[in-house]
């Protein structure tokens, strides 16, 4: 039997990185973070676990962003990941493209489904609650040639993370 390698992939975390993802990431052999970092204190954090690829998403900015790729190309065991922010920006189409496994975040939505043989995980948003889509992250599993994603919900406080106007009546 091949090798097990277990690799974290989170999101959309906006600046924050919560205790449960690193509970949650503990024993993985390499993070996958598919933009929207929000800081390189997240990044900081995340290598206290693993060695950490990471991606641009649109919100990141400044010179410690500008030095991240919008995309990159990891190989992971036998396989070949493609990782970018948002999967609409995606130029490569399948199955031109020779990689196993396309990694985005971007939507908050988390999402594993196979297109002609590719795999392709969305985590979700692993950062401040928006709207009533979950908090999430995802473990990718990569045995031999073959890749397999769960998707993991964390548990989330009730109250409002995400700064909003609330309209008061007077």
């Amino acid at each position: 039997m091949a090798n097990k390698k277990v690799v974290g992939v989170i999101s959309d975390t906006h600046g924050l990185l919560r205790p449960e993802v690193l509970q949650a990431f503990k024993g993985v052999g390499l993070i996958l973070h598919a933009g929207d970092i929000g800081g390189p204190e997240v990044l900081e954090g995340l290598r206290t676990l693993a060695p950490v690829v990471a991606v641009r998403g649109n919100n990141d900015k400044g010179d410690w962003a500008n030095r991240i790729p919008e995309f990159q190309l990891v190989h992971a065991g036998s396989l070949s990941i493609y990782m970018l922010h948002d999967v609409k920006q995606m130029k490569l189409q399948p199955p031109a493209v020779n990689f196993h496994v396309v990694i985005s975040g971007h939507s908050h939505r988390p999402s594993i489904h196979r297109r002609e043989g590719i795999l392709f995980l969305n985590p979700g948003s692993a950062g401040p609650r928006r709207f009533k889509l979950p908090i999430s992250i995802a473990r990718l599993i990569i045995q031999g040639s073959t890749a397999r994603a769960e998707l993991i919900e964390l548990p989330v406080e009730l109250k409002q993370e995400w700064p909003r106007q609330i309209e008061t009546a007077k």
